[in-house]
């Protein structure tokens, strides 16, 4: 199984991840790569809008990057009935090549599995032991397991001990027993005396009418095969039906196909099977082995929009980062190979992926063109933002020329239909786009979240900050600031809790006299400053 590409934003997504991850797959789909978007949050009002906007689903969530073993190729159970014989299960496993079969109930549920190396140890076995087994064996298996068939089915039980006719025959209790005989019918008229239940008779030969008429009334059976005596003596033991020799499934680890390799490995390690079943609800759906776990590889991912460990997808160590896409500062990503890491000083990812589609010379679709543009305008706040660069403004231009899109327009329409926070938790407006840092040793948090009227904070300010100093209890952050910002670009109002807050309080009043909007170019950077 080959998995794809993963082409992942930040765990709190927002527009220019989704969007930049979405139109980034199509470029790498153009050129040859299985590459597909996927998210690792749930999507924001805003971002829900425009995929509506553009009839598209939202990408797929994944919420780590280690493999599941439906993610991995493994192979088919290879399944019997629990009636099925050795010779017929032997002769399967060798057929498909396998060194287990697993064994079904009437109703196909899984009971069991069985190795090559239990059906061969038959022939090793005490006599005893086999006979025993040897009676769970039916009339037909018997005369399956040598190719033969069946003249007369009698009624005389079985004992399962194997005979042949030697001297010292008629000195043994051949009660139950069961023969194998050559073409002699005096043996065979011996042997129906001394009260054995089953004949089975070498090369084909069929006995005449008197035999079978003392066989008949004896109840005895009679089978004819076409071997010799040494190959039914081998051959006769796989009569035994593979459940009297299976072990139970209640004495085997299973896996469903949702379980972590990581503690699959962990399971196996505890036991020395060649191959595990592989079940959903009782069911087979597979067969997995050690060797199975070694071949995988691992998820592969393209980050976007991001660069940090603590802001990617959790378990990121499992999986292996192929490329990264950002605009943000370098973080704390570490990879064990050279990737392609393309980092840029505009407003927007999404610009960076459009530049990337110009310099392959591969014509994006309409519908990519207008991710990439919502992308831009919710990041640079419709290019009024300090983050906005001349690059994002021309890249912008060229977009809506191109495409016949008119930016202002997708603009007015997206903030309108979004941008509010008047009906929303605040557990939802604090961690919506929250990203933490470490700055001068202290513990920093801020979030924001875009509004058309700032006088809408007003109505929840006291509430607000009690949310936030609850939450602050969990996280012991040394300063928590919530930055409610005009959605376009006509400043912030910030709320704060922490232990910095009477030292960060005249900072934060410079930054509303400012009219700060930007967390990643005016905010982090001047309290990273003032705790210097």
């Amino acid at each position: 199984m080959s998995l794809p590409i993963y082409i992942i934003g930040h765990k709190n997504p927002d527009s220019d991840s989704i969007c930049s991850a979405m139109a980034l797959a199509e470029l790498k789909q153009k050129q040859g790569i299985n590459a597909v978007a996927a998210r690792l949050g749930i999507i924001n009002p805003e971002t829900t809008f425009i995929l509506n906007k553009l009839n598209l689903e939202s990408p797929e969530y994944l919420s780590t990057a280690k493999l599941k073993l439906s993610e991995i190729d493994i192979d088919a159970a290879r399944i019997v009935s629990q009636d099925t014989i050795i010779r017929k299960s032997w002769d399967y496993s060798q057929e498909m090549n396998v060194k287990t079969v697993y064994v079904n109930d009437e109703n196909d549920n899984y009971i069991g599995l069985a190795t090559v190396w239990e059906m061969a140890r038959i022939q090793m076995q005490d006599l005893h032991a086999t006979a025993s087994l040897l009676q769970h064996a039916t009339i037909q298996n018997l005369a399956d397991s040598v190719r033969g068939e069946v003249l007369f089915e009698g009624n005389r039980d079985r004992t399962g001990y194997v005979r042949i006719a030697d001297k010292k025959m008629m000195d043994r209790d051949l009660t139950g027993a069961i023969m194998v005989l050559g073409d002699s019918e005096d043996a065979m008229f011996k042997c129906i005396a001394k009260g054995c239940a089953v004949i089975v008779i070498a090369e084909n030969y069929v006995p005449d009418e008197l035999i079978m008429s003392i066989a008949k009334d004896k109840g005895v059976t009679m089978i004819t095969t076409p071997y010799n005596i040494m190959k039914i003596i081998q051959m006769i033991y796989r009569a035994i039906p593979i459940r009297a020799i299976m072990t139970s499934s209640k004495d085997v680890i299973s896996f469903n196909r949702n379980e972590y390799l990581e503690d699959v490995e962990r399971e196996m390690l505890k036991t020395r099977h060649s191959s595990y079943p592989v079940t959903n609800q009782g069911k087979l759906v597979g067969s997995v082995s050690r060797y199975h776990l070694l071949k995988s590889e691992k998820k592969k991912f393209i980050l976007v929009d991001h660069n940090e460990k603590k802001q990617s997808i959790s378990d990121i160590e499992q999986g292996e980062i192929v490329e990264i896409v950002d605009h943000h500062r370098i973080g704390d990503i570490e990879t064990s190979t050279p990737i392609s890491f393309r980092n840029m000083i505009v407003g927007s990812t999404c610009t960076i992926v459009a530049l990337m589609y110009k310099e392959a010379e591969i014509k994006m679709s309409e519908t990519a063109a207008k991710l990439l543009l919502y992308g831009m305008i919710s990041d640079t706040l419709n290019f009024n933002s300090p983050t906005c660069t001349p690059v994002d403004t021309m890249v912008a231009k060229e977009i809506c020329t191109e495409y016949n899109l008119d930016s202002a327009s997708m603009a007015n329409e997206l903030f309108s239909q979004t941008a509010t926070i008047k009906g929303k938790e605040f557990k939802d407006i604090l961690y919506n786009d929250i990203k933490e840092y470490m700055l001068a040793g202290q513990h920093i948090a801020v979030s924001q979240v875009f509004t058309y009227d700032l006088a809408d904070v007003n109505e929840i300010e006291h509430d607000f900050i009690q949310y936030m100093e609850e939450e602050n209890k969990k996280y012991k952050y040394n300063f928590l600031l919530m930055v409610f910002t005009n959605i376009e670009g006509k400043g912030s109002k910030f709320l704060y809790v922490g232990d910095l807050s009477s030292k960060m309080a005249t900072a934060i009043e410079r930054f509303t006299q400012r009219g700060y909007v930007s967390r990643k170019k005016q905010i982090v950077p001047c309290i990273a400053s003032e705790l210097e």
